[in-house]
């Protein structure tokens, strides 16, 4: 067993990170008037050189932006696909953490105009992260996944007079993104994540329930989002490595589903053609490790052993004994470590300070030394 030379690593992250207090204070100014874009990009600009010159002390070999410039991992994205603009309607999603439960009410979305690529969304957030890694840390770029477009809103968000057929739009979204990958391809992207929280979701038995309200079936629901992602990902530039992460929801240290992997797991890892998973195992919401089982030689995944939601640090020996567990499943040369997801999904970020984040960072990079050297 060696360290990993391509993406995955074996000690990794899933992409967001605690945005600094500067930054909220920046994005304040922006809102109100009070600085201009050019002030908010620089400030920007010095918070990312801080965070990737982290990201390379604590020993990881890849790096993000944090997402320093987005308020949240998806819609941000998802708003700048052609077709697609923010609805008046507030969704209601309903978390839950140890405390209780909160509400997240993010404006919806509506599928109104012919889906396509403008422009390469993230590009110059791209262009900007590769300019300031050093040359042994691969800059990664994280995009949500297709699925993400269409799992809240359902048939009820796609204008049936631009879509009568939704076979058609499904088309559309994956050549969308197909164009988006080949052009962040073409930028020196060689380390992309589509993050989806759909193919987690689907295996609480309340989300399908859900899923069957809005008009979609929820029995093949996820064989439609690996489709719609194997079309996106079909012609991926030479070189590129693919992963996908799936959580059960991450805002301000809650979760919105619960479930073992084992609804997806036989599809989501013998038919999308992704070279890893990340995949969120932090606690007993995540159910076990038999679901591996199904990882078929040549791919890997991601154990997110560590979680973003609670700054308790965990210990060395307690994520090795979880990683030989994991390994009566799965070859551990296919096993990589990481945080179960991101530390700040939204720009208000979890119940963490960056102290306990970087702390985290730097368990996994020990432990994934002393488990594969």
């Amino acid at each position: 067993m060696t360290q990993r030379r391509t993406p995955p690593f074996r000690a990794d992250h899933v992409g967001s990170l605690l945005r600094p207090a500067a930054i909220h204070e920046v994005r304040r100014q922006a809102a109100q008037g009070a600085i201009t874009a050019e002030q908010l990009r620089a400030a920007e600009d010095e918070a990312i050189r801080d965070v990737v010159d982290m990201q390379r002390r604590v020993g990881l070999r890849s790096a993000t932006d944090g997402e320093f410039r987005r308020s949240s991992w998806h819609m941000d994205f998802i708003y700048q696909l052609e077709g697609i603009s923010a609805s008046d309607e507030k969704l209601q999603v309903k978390f839950r953490n140890a405390d209780g439960e909160l509400e997240f009410s993010p404006s919806g979305l509506k599928v109104d105009g012919t889906v396509g690529l403008g422009h390469t969304i993230f590009g110059d957030h791209f262009d900007f992260l590769k300019s300031t890694v050093d040359p042994e840390v691969t800059p990664k770029l994280t995009i949500p996944s297709p699925s993400m477009v269409y799992y809240r809103g359902g048939r009820a968000a796609v204008d049936p007079s631009v879509y009568p057929d939704l076979e058609d739009f499904f088309a559309d979204l994956g050549a969308a993104y197909a164009a988006q990958i080949a052009a962040v391809g073409d930028r020196g992207c060689r380390y992309l994540q589509l993050d989806d929280t759909s193919l987690a979701y689907l295996n609480d038995p309340a989300q399908r329930e859900f899923v069957a309200e809005m008009g979609f079936d929820p029995q093949t629901l996820h064989l439609r989002n690996i489709r719609t992602m194997n079309a996106a990902i079909a012609a991926k530039p030479d070189g590129m490595a693919i992963t996908t992460h799936l959580c059960r929801g991450n805002y301000r240290s809650s979760w919105a589903a619960e479930g073992g992997y084992d609804f997806v797991a036989e599809a989501l890892f013998n038919e999308l053609d992704v070279d890893g998973y990340f995949l969120e195992f932090d606690d007993e919401r995540s159910g076990g490790f038999a679901p591996l089982r199904f990882v078929p030689k040549g791919k890997y995944v991601v154990l997110g052993l560590v979680t973003t939601k609670r700054g308790e640090l965990e210990t060395v020996d307690g994520l090795r004994r979880r990683i030989d567990q994991a390994s009566q499943y799965i070859d551990v040369d296919q096993l990589c470590l990481s945080p179960q997801c991101g530390f700040s999904s939204t720009e208000e970020g979890n119940d963490i300070t960056e102290d306990e984040q970087i702390r985290k960072l730097e368990l996994i990079v020990e432990t994934a030394e002393q488990v594969w050297g």
